[in-house]
């Protein structure tokens, strides 16, 4: 639906000078990382690494679903 929001669950790691920030999709456990500068602001960091999860998540979305285990 559009206008629904739609939470993300974000990791961040300083490492030296810059920081690996992580999104998660807590619905299908995809996951999107990207590493930025520590002065680049946590706002900025956590949009860049939402806008990469939903890239890579549209970009699956017509591919065949991942192998896996069905339990």
């Amino acid at each position: 639906m559009a206008g629904t929001k739609h939470e993300y669950l974000l990791e961040f790691h300083r490492i030296g000078n810059t920081v690996k920030v992580t999104a998660i999709d807590p619905v299908t456990g995809r996951e999107a990382a990207i590493v930025g500068p520590v002065n680049a602001g946590k706002a900025y960091l956590s949009r860049t690494a939402v806008r990469k999860l939903q890239y890579v998540m549209n970009r699956d979305k017509d591919d065949k679903p991942l192998p896996g285990i069905l339990v």
